[in-house]
This record gives structure tokens, C-alpha cells and sequence, in this order.
């Protein structure tokens, strides 16, 4: 399961790419792609910052001594609906195949119940 260090690691990566793809969006694929590419490609990011901050939340109450059991299933949701939502949308926005397309909402489900497991984790704190 994941544990708070793992958690960070996560945050971090997820953090720096999210940095450097918004940059890469910004201006390497300003003249590239569509208006409604760069509109994907943004969604994409801005909901890869959203979830890496709720990472961050998600580690920080485990080093505060939340009981992990709801935080886990939490952090590995938001880290599934990173890689799914918006790893599907960077590749839709690229032009990659139309079947990629399914696995977005899977991705938004994932966040949804990270969000809820989070909930749990305090409700049940």
C-alpha cells in the first residue's frame, strides 16, 4: 500500500510534470495544435495540479497520524485518476487514437473516489 513516502514521491513528480507540460502546452504547442487542442492539453493539466495538491493533503495527514486505511485507497485513486484522466487527455489533445477516449471518464471515477475515500478517512477519524 502506499505510505506517506511514496505519496510525496508521487506528489513530486506529478507536481514538476505538471510544470513542465503546462510550459510545453503554453509554448511549444501554441502554434501547433488546435484551439480546442490547447483546451484539452490545459484540462489536462490543471486537473494533474488539482489532484498532486490533494496528494500532498493525503500525505501530510498520514505524518499527522490519520489512520491509513481510507487515506491509502485515497492517494491510490487520486494517483490512478492523474495517469488515467489526464494521461488520456495529453494523448488526445496530441492526436492520439479516439479510444483513448473511455479511459478519461475512467480517470474522472477515480478522482470522484479519491475524493470520497478522503471523506471516509475523516468522517471516520
Amino acid at each position: 500500500m502506499l505510505n506517506s513516502k511514496l505519496i510525496f514521491c508521487f506528489a513530486s513528480c506529478f507536481g514538476a510534470s505538471a510544470v513542465m507540460l503546462g510550459a510545453f502546452g503554453a509554448h511549444s504547442l501554441k502554434n501547433t495544435l488546435s484551439e480546442s487542442q490547447l483546451a484539452v492539453w490545459q484540462t489536462a493539466v490543471h486537473y494533474q495540479f488539482y489532484h498532486t495538491m490533494a496528494l500532498l493533503a493525503v500525505g501530510l495527514m498520514l505524518l499527522h497520524g490519520m489512520p491509513p486505511k481510507w487515506l491509502q485507497w485515497s492517494a491510490g485513486a487520486f494517483v490512478l485518476g492523474i495517469l488515467f484522466f489526464s494521461g488520456s487527455l495529453y494523448a488526445l489533445a496530441l492526436g492520439g487514437p479516439r479510444l483513448l477516449g473511455p479511459i478519461t471518464p475512467l480517470g474522472g471515477l477515480a478522482f470522484i473516489v479519491g475524493w470520497l475515500m478522503l471523506l471516509l478517512a475523516v468522517v471516520k477519524h
